[in-house]
């Protein structure tokens, strides 16, 4: 239980004395959806790994009238960063972690990192701001939930399907989330950070990495030819040579 919550964890063992890898997903994303990667990763850094799917998400404990009054806020991302998140990794003594989040998961990531101390942050597809793109390829999920395929392929890896979907989509779709905007917010991140970002991503342009770096000058950019808006699918080896090279230099 966090915050009075039942959320899905998954624990990857690792070494002592090694930094643990807490993966946060993307907005329809769960343990599951995350695949064998996070493991995968793991092993190949020699590193310990949680994975956790957000209420309403996965195995998660639901969230009651989620079109109603359990419907998302815009500061759902900055709720999960500041609020959840640093509860949960204080009940699993999880200090200084690295961060890896996807899509919402990379705001996530960003926020964290900004007010709290991390050993490293690695974003994939992340949101500083909303994108005109963002809300269209959002709109198309919508209507692809409603009238394709999109909810029988996300069935099988969420408990409520209907509240996964719905408090994503909601919420990006609102007149008061279009002024979403941390550029400034993350100004404060002091940790190594990697941001990386797919040339073909139909829910983001290269705009948003590119202004991470502004806010951040240290940060370290990865711009990926031939893929989408999930990097660690789309090209798992690169992303897993660019987040060991940018680890290794990050500890030395």
């Amino acid at each position: 239980m966090v915050l009075g919550v039942s959320l899905e964890l998954l624990q990857i063992p690792g070494p002592r004395g090694r930094p643990t890898l807490v993966f946060l997903h993307e907005g329809l994303g769960s343990v599951a959806l995350w695949r064998d990667w996070p493991a995968r990763l793991c092993e190949h850094l020699d590193c310990a790994g949680l994975v956790y799917s957000r209420q309403g998400y996965g195995q998660s404990e639901s969230r009651p009238d989620v079109r109603g009054h359990g419907r998302l806020q815009p500061d759902y991302m900055h709720h999960e960063a500041l609020q959840v998140l640093p509860s949960l990794l204080s009940q699993l003594n999880i200090s200084h972690p690295v961060l890896i989040g996807h899509s919402d998961g990379g705001t996530i990531a960003l926020l964290h990192a900004a007010h709290h101390p991390v050993d490293a942050c690695i974003v994939m597809a992340p949101h500083v701001m909303v994108e005109n793109i963002s809300v269209q390829s959002i709109e198309a999920a919508r209507e692809a939930y409603e009238n394709g395929s999109l909810r029988s392929r996300l069935t099988p890896f969420h408990a409520d399907v209907d509240c996964a979907f719905w408090q994503w989509n909601d919420v990006w779709l609102s007149p008061a989330f279009r002024r979403y905007d941390i550029r400034q917010e993350i100004r404060s991140i002091g940790a190594p950070l990697l941001a990386i970002q797919g040339e073909d991503d139909p829910y983001g342009t290269m705009a948003q990495i590119d202004e991470i770096a502004v806010a951040v000058p240290h940060a370290q950019l990865l711009k990926l030819p031939q893929c989408g808006h999930s990097p660690h699918r789309d090209q798992p080896e690169a992303v897993a040579k660019a987040v060991q090279t940018f680890l290794r230099g990050s500890s030395g």
